[in-house]
């Protein structure tokens, strides 16, 4: 059955642009850094100054390597399909950053002797996604716990609920990896509270545009019951020279706003009052917050693209998935791909090809000559295979297309060539699951991928091309399109 014309897989909200060029060619402020201090967790402060003898570490670690070698002699080799969700420590569990269960007020279950950092979103789910990494690297830059808001249906049905950070990303394999915790809204404040509670933020989306002087709005503030008084931030805080047109703040420029000599220097600017209570407040000290922090970057714009990234490097990484979900995700490719039961989910080439709002970027062009075809893509396709044949030894011949593509014509021709797709319609997924998984399986389903293909210019194909080659150390390759024989090479 092909997918029904009502499905719409987007990943970007129509007034985010396409992915550009960085128009910033050499460094115009303080140079940019990707250190990051190590979080120095409370629980584990009464272990410093503890030693062991020599001669018992020694041994312990003499144990462990034999037992390790033992396990990889033992262990068949295999494509791993899911991993297996591991055990983590509780060194940052929730519980020991807040002053105990949710409280009506947020204030009131913040700890004395802890900063913490908070930002909101406002496009589709993968951008939402890169700036909760990018509002996690602030964190880390800041020696803050971020404090992160459940997922808002910006791209599905609005009938869709929030869904909660820590049920698609898994937040203690996340926090073991950067070591440092990171608390989720609801864990802060009761969800059903209806206390509105005041508080002074930055608003960096006045400094770094010129078109919207209003603050950067997102339905969340409405769902936290959170009345924001805004400061605008310096315009040194923008991360291109003045006169280019570039929407990017700089990482290290917001970060300095979290310190006292820099917050006192930069109190004075703009502030708006708070819609509701009318109150002009200076940005909060303790829970230091912005409006936006999708458009971030440490040395140019758009950095997800590119291998130096540090949100991607030290934060996005390793934002893998809640284990359920990746599950959930293979449960769905295998019977997209008719795997028997008792064998192992087979390797695959996942494909993301977008089409849906990117037919606006076509203007005047006929689709079939500003999108790629089919052979074009499947060319590729041979590419990813021919790389992993060569470079891995490996022979994969399963290939899963996700794409919002409507066309009963165009899915008869994916069909042609051999490949699968999950249908959802006859999986009766939003159903069954509710209208974000969708979304969410092909997300997983594209990062599982042995290699991957996807679409120049979507943030989707982005973040599924930064994993297939972080997590899998797989091949890629993205398509590119908007004028006949774009992809030529």
């Amino acid at each position: 059955m092909l997918p029904p014309l009502s499905r719409r897989v987007m990943d970007r909200r129509s007034d985010e642009c396409l992915l550009g060029e960085s128009s910033r060619q050499d460094a115009y402020d303080d140079p940019e850094s990707p250190f990051i201090s190590t979080f120095r967790a409370k629980a584990m402060s009464s272990a410093k100054g503890r030693k062991r003898p020599l001669r018992m570490i020694c041994t312990v670690l003499a144990a462990v390597s034999l037992l390790s070698l033992g396990v990889v002699l033992l262990k068949p080799l295999s494509y791993p399909a899911i991993e297996e969700a591991p055990v983590y420590s509780t060194t940052f569990s929730s519980r020991s950053y807040v002053q105990g269960p949710p409280t009506q007020r947020f204030r009131d279950n913040l700890r004395n002797d802890t900063k913490y950092i908070t930002s909101w979103i406002s496009a589709g789910w993968t951008n939402d996604v890169m700036t909760y990494g990018n509002l996690i690297y602030l964190a880390l830059i800041t020696e803050r716990i971020p404090i992160i808001a459940k997922f808002i249906p910006s791209h599905v049905d609005n009938s869709a609920p929030p869904f909660a950070f820590g049920e698609v990303i898994d937040i203690p394999r996340l926090s073991q990896a950067i070591g440092s915790p990171v608390l989720e809204w609801h864990e802060v404040k009761d969800s059903e509270s209806q206390v509105l509670d005041n508080l002074g933020c930055w608003s960096v989306w006045e400094s770094v545009q010129k078109w919207d002087p209003h603050p950067r709005g997102s339905p969340s503030l409405n769902r936290l019951k959170l009345d924001v008084s805004w400061t605008r931030t310096p315009d040194w805080v923008k991360l291109t020279p003045p006169g280019i047109e570039d929407n990017h703040a700089s990482f290290w420029s917001l970060a300095t706003l979290g310190f006292p000599e820099t917050r006192s220097n930069s109190l004075e600017l703009t502030n708006h009052p708070s819609p509701q209570h009318q109150v002009s407040l200076p940005p909060d000290d303790q829970l230091l917050c912005f409006d936006y922090l999708y458009y971030v970057g440490a040395q140019n714009a758009w950095e997800w693209e590119s291998d130096y990234s540090p949100a991607w490097r030290f934060v996005g990484q390793h934002m893998h998935w809640n284990a359920s979900l990746e599950r959930l995700a293979d449960e769905h490719a295998r019977r997209a791909m008719n795997v028997p039961a008792n064998e192992p989910t087979p390797p695959y080439i996942s494909i993301h090809m977008r089409h849906g709002d990117f037919r606006t970027y076509c203007k005047e062009l006929p689709l079939d000559q500003c999108f790629a075809s089919l052979p074009v893509i499947a060319r590729r396709v041979a590419e990813v295979q021919e790389e992993l044949r060569t470079q891995k030894g490996i022979e994969v011949t399963q290939v899963i297309m996700t794409s919002d593509e409507r066309d009963p014509e165009w899915w008869s021709g994916v069909r042609a060539l051999g490949w699968a797709w999950v249908d959802y319609a006859t999986e009766r997924t939003e159903e069954i699951y509710g209208k974000w998984y969708p979304v969410f399986i092909d997300a997983v389903i594209q990062s599982n991928g042995a290699g991957f293909v996807g679409t120049h210019g979507s943030t989707m194909t982005t973040l599924a091309r930064r994993r297939v080659e972080s997590w899998h150390g797989g091949p890629t390759r993205v398509v590119k399109w908007g004028s006949p024989n774009a992809d030529d090479h």
